[in-house]
């Protein structure tokens, strides 16, 4: 399961690199590369001192449960909030 996670993860830095690269104006594309690299960064180490800390005060069973019901919601909350982003389609199809 640690190999099929970190595939998954890999494949996500992936995907994630490229729709900045490939949406982001060229002039800004160095800026945005920039800030996302800052939130993805910042993102897992806050992650992980929450994921933490309600394990170390509830129980780790409730930190997981709680994590992914939360990651469950913030998807369709952004569905929701942002249609345009599901309008995207496949990344090797042209825009």
């Amino acid at each position: 399961m640690l190999f099929v996670g970190s595939f998954v993860a890999n494949v996500s830095v992936v995907v994630r690199r490229t729709l900045v690269q490939s949406l982001s104006p060229d002039e800004k594309r160095g800026r945005v590369s920039a800030v996302n690299s800052l939130f993805i960064g910042t993102s897992n180490e806050l992650g992980g001192f929450e994921s933490g800390l309600v394990a170390h005060l509830i129980t780790p069973v409730f930190s997981v449960v709680s994590g992914g019901m939360g990651t469950i919601l913030v998807v369709i909350l952004v569905a929701l909030l942002w249609p345009e982003i599901r309008k995207y389609g496949r990344l090797d199809a042209p825009h």
